[in-house]
């Protein structure tokens, strides 16, 4: 939300909703399948700000040399996954909020595609994906069809909102957005 408020510019979503449904009415989920820069929209938010920092913990079956780490049998190793998500090799302009890129793209948010493991992949994926995906969708289209505007609390420019993270055990913002809605 705070990347949308941010950006308004690159709120084509907002658009396409209007058209889709019409102008400040309901989102349903059958909705959501015919507003595709609305799923774009998590799919980028989501690598780039990812609600857990670290990958839940796995344990090595055996012993093994990977990469240029030694895991001795059993040893539990837990992964970080803010870093490769936020590298050039990977996306043009990682940090930017440029949602539009994962239109032409056949990615995969289950886990086979590398670019974007965003709830585990394998035997160890998140069983609340689907959950996620759907609420994430639905609760975005929501606020933006909802609303046309926004007004931030406490004279806050957009320009200059603090975006740093306070981390944990899931990531916040170490200033919390608070966003006053201005109805259509």
């Amino acid at each position: 939300m705070a990347e949308l408020l941010r950006n308004p510019e690159s709120c084509q979503a907002q658009d396409e909703l209007k058209q889709v449904i019409g102008k400040g009415k309901p989102v349903e989920e059958s909705n959501i399948t015919q507003a595709p820069l609305l799923t774009s929209h998590n799919q980028r938010d989501l690598p780039v700000a990812p609600s857990c920092p670290l990958s839940s913990p796995s344990r090595s079956p055996s012993r093994r040399r990977n990469l240029r780490l030694h895991c001795t049998k059993g040893c539990t190793s837990v992964g970080q996954r803010m870093g490769h998500r936020q590298r050039p090799q990977h996306w043009d302009n990682p940090t930017s909020f440029i949602p539009e890129r994962f239109l032409g793209l056949d990615i995969d948010v289950t886990g086979w595609n590398f670019e974007l493991i965003l709830f585990g992949g394998g035997r160890r994926i998140c069983p609340g994906l689907p959950l996620a995906m759907r609420m994430l969708n639905l609760m975005l289209g929501l606020l933006i069809n909802s609303f046309d505007n926004w007004k931030l609390e406490d004279g806050v420019v957009l320009e200059k909102m603090n975006m740093e993270e306070k981390f944990g055990l899931t990531l916040q913002m170490s200033h919390p957005l608070i966003a006053v809605p201005i109805k259509y």
